[in-house]
This record gives C-alpha cells, structure tokens and sequence, in this order.
C-alpha cells in the first residue's frame, strides 16, 4: 500500500489540537472483534486495545504507542444510528467523514422518505450530503429522478450516473481527492461496491440484478476505508435494513428547513400543527406552498427520534447507575477483605 503523511490521510487542525508533540497518532481502517487496522505515515499498523474494539469506527484518529491503542481522538464528524434489533443503544456507522454518498438507483429503490432519514442521520453528523442515484441509463428520464433528489433538502447536491461507466463514476472524485473522505451508504444492491472498484481501483466482487425487484444483490459486509486513486479516501458500507434515527433533532431541522421555518410562524410556540388558529404549517398546506406527505413524513421522523433518543440515553443512565454501583460494591468488598487481613 502507498504510504500517505498526516494531510493525506485526512489530518487537520482539528485533531492536531488534541495530541502532544510527542504522540504518535493513526488512522483506523478497519475494525477487527480482536484488533484493529490502523494507517500511519509509517504504513499499515494492527493495533491492539484494551477496551471493545465496538467502542471504535472506520475513520477515527487514534493515538498510539508500542502497536496498543492510548486514545481515541474526538472525532470532526460522526456518522450513527440507532443500532439494529431490540437493544436500546446507539451504533457510529463511520467518523470523520466528510461527504455522505447516499446511494439509490433511478427504479424502484427510489424512496424520498428513505432518502430524507440518510439526509437526516448526515446532517446531524456533520457531514455533507452527496445524493448518488445510480442505473441512470436504464431509466427513462434520470433527470427527473435527480431533481426530485435535489428537493429533498436544501443542503444536498444530487448526482446520476451509470455505475457501470468507470469515466461516468470519475464524475464523484471531486468529493474523495486530497485527502477527503467520501463514505457511502444506502440500500443491498444500488451499486455502492460498483462505485467503489471504479474509485479506487480495487476489484471487489459485485453481483448482478434481482429479477423481482430491480435490485443488484448485497456484496459489502464490512465497513473498510480504502485509498481512492484521486488521492482521496472511501468508506463503503454495508446495506442497512433498519435505519432508525436518534439524536438527530438538528439534523431532521435541516433536512426540513422549510418546515421548520413555517413552524417557528406558527402563532404559538407549542403549536401541534393539528387544529390550531394561526398555525403557518397548515397554512401552507392549505394554499399549496407545502406537500402534505412531505409534512407527514416530517412528522413522523420527529416522533421516531424523540422516542429512540431518550431509549438510548436512559439505557446509557441505567448502565451508569449499574456500573456506579458495582464499583461501590467492589469498594466495599476491598475494604472488608483488607480490614480483615489486618
């Protein structure tokens, strides 16, 4: 592998304020269950932990020394989700990104509720919003698929491109050049890994397209920062099934700006946009000026985030009170055992 320095490899100012002069710090490709591939100016590192190797993400900044792991660096950007299944928690997709390819296809995976939680989840991350609609020359008018896509959000840029085209992919290296990273993500089989291998030159298996419902078929399952060949980085993710939104407040405000500046109209500050007098939101419905659906959808990624957000942080209060007191007792425990050696 190429050696990269520290600007390369997407070193800036920002983590350069978190370390002494005499830190050595890194750069995590990958996450391994028992250790975990990092990228230095000196090459390729496997470095050990001493805590979960869960509690680290694809892109962060480490420090390290004698191939173990001293510190995690605060991260510039974080990309996370409520983690899949019943246990309340949240899950960090990716970190230090700083363009989101959101990654569908102009057919039938074509879903703006969808698309506006990925908005949703990276502006509430920090990063910005590249929307990628892939299989442009199988449709019958891409163009349309893109402007639809770019009314999403105010803070999106929305691009269509034929996968498949190596000079037509070429068109996304403004955003993973020069040491920026690009992640991408989006549902099994929209291209991502397609994208990938023209990007960065790496000849990952892909898999052709599903009769029934136009997809291609899952080939990512591990999440892995890979040097693009315009001197950039790539993260490519594996297709997500549940997408489930927390902490994500500010970024549900951005993805909806519109609305939310309706609402702040409203005539009263706790306007449920139901049934009350002076209510801008419905207003706006009314005359035209704001699609129902879009306000629905709205709605419910609000609910959706309250709801997980305070699930995870009073499972993060209970772990807490649970850890405060075992150590408590293991305090206790101590004491006893030594008043009785005396």
């Amino acid at each position: 592998m190429t050696q990269h320095d520290l600007a390369g490899l997407g070193w800036s100012a920002h983590f350069a304020r978190q370390i002494q002069s005499d830190e050595t710090p890194a750069r995590i490709s990958a996450v391994r269950r028992d250790r975990l591939e990092a990228l230095s100016p000196q090459g390729p590192l496997s470095l050990m932990t001493t805590r979960e190797t869960g509690g680290f993400a694809v892109g962060d900044w480490v420090v390290y020394a004698d191939h173990r792991v001293e510190r995690r660096l605060e991260p510039l950007t974080s990309i996370g989700r409520r983690a899949a299944g019943e246990e309340a928690k949240g899950q960090i997709i990716a970190t230090n990104v700083d363009t989101l390819g959101i990654v569908t296809s102009c057919n039938a995976d074509f879903n703006p509720a969808r698309l506006e939680r990925y908005l949703a989840i990276c502006a509430a991350g920090g990063a910005l919003p590249l929307i990628i609609l892939t299989k442009a020359d199988l449709a019958t008018d891409a163009e349309d698929y893109r402007q639809r896509a770019q009314r999403l959000s105010p803070l999106a840029t929305a691009v269509a491109i034929n996968a498949c085209d190596p000079e037509d992919v070429a068109r996304l290296e403004p955003w993973c050049r020069n040491g920026q990273t690009l992640a991408l993500v989006g549902s099994s089989g929209v291209g991502k890994t397609t994208i990938q291998n023209s990007l960065t030159g790496i000849a990952d298996a892909t898999q052709g397209i599903r009769e029934d419902d136009a997809k291609g078929r899952h080939t990512t399952t591990s999440r892995a920062l890979r040097p693009t060949l315009a001197g950039g980085w790539l993260i490519d993710t594996p297709g997500m099934r549940e997408l489930r939104l927390t902490d994500a407040a500010d970024g549900i405000d951005q993805v909806f700006a519109d609305i939310t500046e309706l609402a702040n109209a409203c005539r009263f500050s706790d306007c449920r946009h139901e049934t009350e007098p002076g209510c801008a939101v419905l207003s706006a419905i009314e005359d035209g000026r704001l699609d129902p659906a879009r306000f629905a959808r709205w709605q419910k990624l609000q609910r959706e985030d309250q709801y997980n957000t305070e699930a995870v942080h009073e499972a993060h209060a209970r772990y807490r009170r649970f850890s405060k007191m075992a150590k408590a007792g293991r305090e206790r425990s101590d004491f006893k055992r030594r008043g009785w050696e005396g």
